[in-house]
């Protein structure tokens, strides 16, 4: 079975997401959360891996590779997932774990991605420009924020009386239903990256369905957005 790492820096909501569609899949989970790190000593996320029973560590040092290497490695890692991990991961780690981390930004990129595109700054720049839609992306992590390619994309509108609070919510909501599904389709290798830094889909490696697909937004995988599990 697949073994996942998850880095986080605030409440866990999208951990809590991946830790019950992990949960539903019952005995076809292809993967299971079996560690939880943080920066930040007082993170829900932590208090929500601890009651769970999953191993949980707090990163002193974020920019320390050689240190959360040998924590990725004790967990026998195969998956690094970054859900609200508002730090850069070293290098030497995303080198190690090339193809096999990702992370939710609460926008489409490549637009609003970045440094410092976090949280609220986000949705406040999604209206700033006048965009009439918005949603969140999975994409695989390399050494600067939110550049690596995008895997799967879940879009929500943007009314015309959001606030950046409202949007933010209807965003989040998107998130926890993309996320799991995106670390299903990496788990069980129907997307890979390439060694060009592409994603490759393999739709032969398609899992049954998910538990629900009930999801009013649109989920597509790249390279193909009419692809949906």
């Amino acid at each position: 079975m697949t073994r996942i790492a998850v880095l986080a820096s605030g409440s866990g909501s999208n951990l809590q997401a991946l830790l019950d569609y992990l949960d539903g899949l019952g005995s076809a989970a292809p993967a299971q959360v079996a560690f939880v790190g943080s920066n930040r000593h007082d993170a829900p996320a932590l208090q929500r891996a601890a009651m769970r029973g999953i191993a949980t560590s707090v990163l002193t040092d974020p920019t320390d590779s050689a240190a959360l290497l040998a924590l990725l490695e004790l967990q026998r890692t195969d998956l690094l997932v970054l859900a609200g991990y508002v730090k850069l991961v070293p290098a030497a780690v995303t080198r190690r774990f090339r193809g096999a981390t990702v992370n939710v930004h609460p926008a489409l990129l490549p637009k609003f991605g970045g440094a410092g595109m976090y949280g609220r700054r986000v949705h406040e720049a999604v209206l700033a420009a006048g965009e009439h839609e918005s949603g969140a992306t999975v994409h695989f992590v390399d050494d600067e924020y939110d550049r690596g390619a995008p895997l799967a994309r879940s879009t929500v509108p943007v009314l015309a009386d959001d606030t950046p609070a409202t949007l933010a919510a209807r965003v989040l909501a998107a998130e926890h239903i993309l996320f799991p599904r995106a670390v299903h389709a990496l788990a069980v290798g129907l997307v890979s990256l390439a060694a060009n830094g592409t994603v490759v889909l393999n739709a032969e490696a398609a899992p049954t369905r998910p538990i629900s697909n009930d999801s009013t937004q649109r989920i597509s995988f790249a390279p193909h957005p009419s692809f949906q599990l």
